[in-house]
């Protein structure tokens, strides 16, 4: 597995070394060793697949007293996914990273806990797949505006305005947005 720290160091893309022939392939997608030395020491609590439709933007998603770190991926199709820094005590408080994750790359991210998170499919559809660190608290959920000047998430759209839920439509502006106080970060 290459691990990849990007613009935000705490933030890690994680690309497997794929075997393949004629006959299909294999790779190793996920190794606690590894993961644990280039990312932390987490436990996972929660996998979650969801499927989703061209031009479906998800997010920005985060829970606030019960923190979740997540590790993405793509089985199939394609997602920009994008993560966004709301810890306070970060030297990249407010700043946000993006990535294409697909089928073919097999490349998965690593989110940390103090990020809001969200994706926008890219392909015709997208199966999305992740792995959490704190279980899902409805009570708890924050939505962010994706599209917060403030922030300045740069989506891939090409001219198509991106399908919301009611709840991504009505986000709350990083200004308003609750943020993680003392929390991790570089």
């Amino acid at each position: 597995m290459k691990y990849e720290r990007l613009e935000i160091p705490d933030v890690v893309l994680m690309t497997p070394q794929v075997f393949g022939d004629e006959r299909g392939f294999f790779f190793e997608s996920f190794r606690q060793s590894g993961f644990i030395e280039n990312c932390g020491n987490y436990t996972f609590v929660q996998d979650n697949h969801s499927k989703s439709k061209k031009n479906i933007l998800r997010g920005l998603h985060y829970q606030l007293e019960n923190p979740q770190g997540k590790l993405v991926r793509v089985t199939r199709g394609e997602v920009y996914d994008v993560a966004v820094d709301l810890r306070q005590s970060s030297k990249t408080f407010g700043k946000w990273v993006g990535v294409r994750l697909n089928e073919n790359n097999k490349s998965m991210l690593w989110v940390p806990p103090g990020f809001a998170h969200g994706f926008y499919v890219t392909s015709g559809e997208a199966e999305f797949q992740y792995k959490c660190t704190n279980y899902y608290a409805p009570g708890d959920e924050y939505s962010l505006a994706w599209d917060d000047p403030e922030v300045g998430v740069e989506w891939p759209f090409a001219g198509n305005n991106p399908i919301l839920s009611k709840k991504d439509a009505d986000g709350l502006s990083f200004s308003q947005a609750p943020k993680f106080i003392g929390y991790g970060g570089e």
